[in-house]
């Protein structure tokens, strides 16, 4: 079973960094003890990269059956990043059981379709959502559209 996560930046969320990340590996804990693994990222900064690397995390903890599979909107995303992210990004794209490239160059709707992506191939979304207008909020409606279970985390 497939599950992919969605979230807000750094800059859009009012928890630390820490309470998102333990919100996120109890969600993925529970996750994986019903069936789930298989996670999907989208490779932005704050929620999906951190969720990327608690799925590693777990993997390198002895769950081997895990796959993580990193959707990228487009090649050199992370080119403008801070050295932090970027350095996150690079693990991340280096120890994914998968890679896909919604494009190779940027284009105005890239995210959006990299989001539909991700969606359309899982059968879960992990949000967090702080009930921010944008691209989560978006997924999730893309979502609840299709019939796919969201779980808020």
């Amino acid at each position: 079973m497939t599950l992919c996560f969605t979230g807000h930046r750094p800059d859009k969320l009012s928890a630390t960094e820490t309470e998102v990340r333990d919100r996120l590996k109890a969600a993925i804990d529970r996750s994986v003890s019903e069936g789930y693994t298989r996670f999907i990222t989208g490779m932005a900064r704050g929620v999906d990269l951190w969720a990327g690397e608690a799925v590693l995390d777990l993997k390198a903890s002895g769950r081997s059956d895990l796959e993580l599979v990193a959707a990228v909107p487009y090649r050199n995303v992370a080119d403008r990043w801070p050295s932090s992210w970027r350095d996150i990004y690079r693990r991340i794209i280096s120890e994914a059981d998968e890679v896909h490239y919604t494009s190779e160059k940027y284009y105005r709707f890239v995210y959006i379709s990299r989001d539909q992506w991700m969606v359309n191939n899982s059968s879960r979304v992990l949000a967090f959502y702080e009930g921010i207008p944008g691209g989560t909020e978006y997924t999730i409606n893309y979502a609840v559209s299709l019939g796919k279970e969201v779980i808020y985390i």
